[in-house]
């Protein structure tokens, strides 16, 4: 198949379990996702989830949905860039640059949408509360089954909002298959016989639940298939997707640790400078005396330069990167590789071990593995593996219907219903989930 015939597959706009959309100029299947995804209940809890300093004080800082919303901005940008010479070089037809800009911005503006609360502490408090629960043990659930909580993530509970939480009498969101395997940066289950190689394989990017409707997505999409039927080589535009995520948290969250004095305006500076390839002392610079302003200039101008070396890298290496024989990251090929491990560096060293973010996300771990306690306990007796307390059907009225099977009732698959209490904690903001918690173990009690 020529590179124009795989690149026409790829940008499907084949929608999961609705068909082909239909096509409309004024607001293309691809716009229409970014809009279906904005609307959604799931993304606008991103306000109070975790991207670095968990339940901030200051309105400055960023939350996983100003993340995501600059993400999306750069991804945009940076997909038409590319597609602008993908589309010349192939002459693809009835395609535009924006077309790829709108795919990788919805993708991005989702791409952290299955995060739970307490951000990458929460998916470890998650994983640890199962492996201890002995409840994987005493149902004898598969092995691919068992992986999916012991080794649970954030990427596979986002592509299962998308396609089956949200709006799930639809099911879900119904997005084109373009979109969604642009958003799904680990094409495979938590769980193979056999061990991956390359950035695609380091994580798992849907759950056994899942397993078919990923499946279409890849088969839709034309990924190239790694293990028959269950794990494939990224779709192209995730690596943008990629470049778009660490361009931003990388470089905004050193703006963000600036500001709340976890690292001198002038370190700051410095990074940023060597990123953008400008000199602290001249340019426009000279003229900003503000140290706030000097560093958003300097955020701006550094996160262009990663996307246009990120671009050219990609260009670069297109034959490889859509026939899967690229499996790396985009930055890491960069010539700016260097200055982004230093800011990487100096993030792990101050930013990300900060004491008052320590201490929430430690907090973190009582919340949630508390929370998973008491409800699938209560569940675990509403499915009738024991007698109920009065407490625990007390909390099968407290647990959303949404997250029980038809008839309000627990779901007799033990998996399934395990993954369900799963859903109803990720899906929590940082605030309700200690909020609940406290209430729970009666902390704190509802006021008049």
């Amino acid at each position: 198949m020529s590179l124009a015939a795989t690149w026409s597959k790829l940008l499907s706009a084949e929608r999961l379990g609705a068909g082909a959309a239909p096509f409309a100029p004024e607001r293309t299947a691809f716009q229409q996702d970014y809009d279906r995804i904005v609307f959604t209940s799931a993304f606008r809890r991103l306000k109070d989830k975790t991207q670095v300093f968990p339940l901030s004080k200051s309105d400055y800082v960023r939350t996983r949905l100003t993340h995501s919303l600059e993400a999306s901005c750069v991804g945009r940008s940076l997909g038409a860039l590319v597609g602008r010479e993908i589309i010349a070089r192939h002459r693809l037809e009835q395609v535009e640059s924006a077309d790829f800009g709108a795919i990788v911005g919805a993708a991005c503006l989702a791409h952290d949408i299955g995060n739970p609360p307490f951000g990458h502490a929460g998916e470890d408090a998650i994983r640890e509360w199962f492996k201890a629960s002995g409840l994987l043990e005493q149902h004898a659930l598969s092995a691919a089954e068992r992986a999916d909580f012991e080794r649970y993530e954030g990427n596979a509970q986002g592509f299962r909002i998308l396609t089956r939480l949200q709006s799930p009498a639809n099911p879900g969101l119904q997005l084109t298959a373009a979109v969604l395997a642009t958003f799904t940066k680990y094409p495979r289950p938590s769980h193979l016989d056999i061990e991956l190689d390359g950035k695609s394989g380091g994580k798992f990017g849907y759950f056994q639940h899942d397993a078919e409707s990923f499946r279409r997505v890849a088969v839709t999409t034309g990924l190239v298939e790694r293990v028959p039927g269950q794990a494939w080589r990224r779709h192209p535009l995730a690596l943008l997707v990629e470049v778009a995520d660490d361009a931003c948290y990388l470089i905004v969250d050193l703006e963000d640790a600036a500001r709340l004095g976890f690292v001198p305006y002038r370190d700051a500076e410095q990074l940023l400078a060597e990123i953008a390839g400008i000199s602290v002392s001249a340019g426009r610079l000279e003229r900003l005396f503000d140290a706030k302003d000097r560093l958003e200039y300097l955020r701006a101008k550094a996160i262009g330069q990663l996307l246009e070396s990120a671009a050219a890298v990609f260009l670069e290496n297109e034959a490889a990167i859509v026939e899967g024989r690229f499996d790396d990251e985009l930055l890491g090929q960069s010539p700016l590789a260097v200055p982004l491990q230093a800011v990487l560096k100096l993030a792990k060293e101050t930013i990300y071990t900060a004491r008052p973010a320590l201490e929430i996300e430690t907090a973190g771990f009582e919340v949630l593995g508390g929370l998973l306690s008491l409800f699938t306990a209560a569940v675990e007796a509403g499915a009738g593996c024991r007698r109920k307390t009065t407490r625990e059907r007390m909390l099968l009225e407290l647990l959303p219907r949404q997250f029980l099977a038809h008839g309000g009732q627990p779901d007799t698959d033990p998996y399934v219903r395990l993954l369900q209490v799963a859903d109803f904690v990720a899906g929590m903001t940082d605030s309700y989930a200690v909020d609940l918690y406290r209430k729970l173990k009666g902390i704190d009690l509802p006021g008049e």
